[in-house]
């Protein structure tokens, strides 16, 4: 009986000590939900999406690097940046995460793609975040093409908006017979729609001031450069994604229950407003979460 009692804590602890298995979806966590045009919203856009060995951060607004830590990812293991807008305020967060990353050490040079002029803007604040060469990006500036391809990944970047100030983009995230739709920046799109078709979770920015009148003419202005709730069911209903989530939100004078109403006038499909750090998993199913259902593996980079 002692035996058998030793075998059986022996098994037990050899049980215990296996790994647990690796996450085998496509995880999504929404590190900033707000807009960087209200700073009292907190930290500005940024979604980080995880699948496989990868970790993609998806802009880069201010309070990136303080979310990155909250969600317990090492800032060196993040594989691949995406910028939507070269717009200042959304890219904020970029000079503190290179300094930490330059800090931890190990992440090697991080690549960045986004819109043309994303070399110049790259290498700029580098130099006046006195980011040491070895630490510097390796940017990219892209087009409607596929932009990153490693093993089993990937990720497709489109033109959203043709804006005065140049066009703004989105990117669409394909693994493991899953995939993710990021919007960026934008007002309504048909590119968006296109590139959200047979998404399991569409990422959407959206833009809401109170009824005209009673919101300001400056407030209405920033609202017009962004996607509506009614513009925004319109993208839902035409792309169909199974769960349409709101991140990057500019709300004036306008509640979240306001907005969901809004957005339930012309669409009936599941709809979830952002909020930081909430996690979305897409596995056999989509599921809600407030922090991953698996810890996330050690880095060993």
């Amino acid at each position: 009986m002692k035996t058998l009692n030793v075998v059986a804590l022996t098994a037990l602890l050899a049980a215990q000590a296996l790994p647990s298995h690796a996450f085998d979806g496509i995880r999504v966590t929404l590190l900033g939900t707000g807009t960087p045009e209200l700073p009292q919203s907190g930290p500005g856009p940024s979604t980080m999406v995880e699948t496989g060995e990868e970790i993609l951060l998806f802009d880069c607004g201010p309070g990136t690097r303080q979310r990155l830590e909250q969600a317990g990812v090492p800032l060196r293991d993040v594989t691949a940046l995406f910028l939507s807008t070269l717009d200042a305020r959304q890219l904020q967060g970029c000079r503190e995460l290179w300094q930490g990353r330059a800090r931890e050490g190990g992440g090697g040079a991080l690549p960045v793609w986004g819109p043309a002029g994303t070399v110049d803007a790259i290498r700029q604040f580098e130099g006046e975040a006195g980011i040491a060469p070895e630490s510097a990006a390796l940017a990219f500036e892209i087009s409607d093409n596929v932009v990153y391809q490693p093993e089993g990944l990937t990720v497709t970047a489109f033109v959203t908006d043709a804006g005065e100030a140049g066009p703004s983009f989105g990117y669409r995230v394909d693994a493991l017979r899953r995939a993710i739709t990021v919007s960026g920046s934008t007002r309504y799109s048909e590119n968006v729609i296109r590139y959200a078709r047979g998404a399991h979770v569409l990422v959407h920015e959206v833009a809401a001031a109170s009824a005209a009148g009673s919101a300001s003419p400056d407030a209405q202005a920033l609202a017009a450069g962004h996607t509506s709730p009614e513009d925004a069911a319109r993208v839902f209903r035409a792309a169909r994604p199974y769960l349409a989530v709101y991140s990057h939100k500019l709300l004036l004078g306008v509640t979240e229950d306001e907005l969901v109403r809004r957005t339930r006038n012309a669409y009936r499909g599941l709809v979830e407003v952002g909020r930081d750090l909430m996690v979305i998993e897409v596995q056999n199913e989509v599921q809600i979460r407030s922090a991953p259902s698996e810890p996330r593996a050690s880095s060993t980079r």
